[in-house]
């Protein structure tokens, strides 16, 4: 009888435990959020909106590998390769044999310039080529796309309703980005035709602005906020999507 009491008992907290567990799963799944929404304001840090970022482009995970290729391939653009040695018969110098072939004791010599004389020419030296690497098209606005979406689950991502500017000065400038809670290097993308904000951010060391169809991988890594205009934030949806 002891027996048979103790095997229902024993399977009853194993069911409760799977359903249980089958609710947390559930529980989970519809917990997670379909989109991102961050509040629109206004240069005078009030809250005039919300915009609902879509989750193909800001709710993407992290591919460190790609993002990698990404950014060696735009450092490898900015070397010149300009550097350049002069060979042989580049040097100046005359090619005449200073002395005969033969029957002298010495080694013998062809002429003034080849590479173990002092002032010769440099063998193996740096030639000009470029440095530039192959990444296509897609695997970069993959990687942007994986940049944008870790800089809005850090809370990077400010956005504004307009970034026209009442004045060009550099001071007024870091008081709009102050009130907003902006600290440290900033990306502020808009259009190039805005002019007050180019010249105001043009003297400030940790704020670069720039026309949001040149963002780059790099750029907005090595930024610590992204600060969009509405209409810079919906061309950049256009052309990522």
């Amino acid at each position: 009888m002891a027996t048979t009491k103790k095997t229902p008992a024993a399977k009853a907290p194993a069911k409760k435990a799977a359903k249980s567990r089958a609710v947390t799963a559930s529980a989970v799944k519809t917990s997670e959020p379909a989109s991102l929404t961050l509040p629109l304001r206004n240069l005078a840090a009030e809250k005039v909106g919300e915009v609902t970022l879509p989750e193909e482009i800001f709710g993407v995970p992290f591919r460190r590998h790609l993002v990698w290729e990404v950014v060696k391939q735009i450092r490898a653009r900015e070397h010149r390769g300009t550097h350049k040695t002069k060979v042989r018969s580049e040097v100046s110098g005359s090619g005449k044999k200073p002395f005969k072939q033969k029957h002298t004791g010495r080694a013998r010599q062809g002429g003034g310039r080849p590479p173990i004389h002092r002032h010769g020419g440099t063998a193996f030296g740096p030639r000009p080529h470029s440095y530039d690497l192959k990444v296509n098209a897609k695997a970069k606005k993959a990687a942007l796309r994986c940049v944008l979406s870790e800089k809005a689950r850090g809370n990077q991502v400010v956005l504004l309703d307009t970034l026209e500017l009442g004045s060009h000065r550099t001071k007024d400038f870091a008081g709009v980005l102050a009130k907003l809670g902006v600290e440290g290097k900033a990306l502020v993308l808009d259009r190039k035709q805005n002019v007050n904000l180019s010249r105001a951010a043009a003297n400030n060391p940790k704020v670069v602005a720039m026309d949001v169809l040149g963002i780059n991988v790099y750029d907005a890594l090595n930024a610590g906020t992204l600060v969009f205009s509405e209409d810079a934030l919906r061309t950049a949806i256009e052309v990522l999507r």
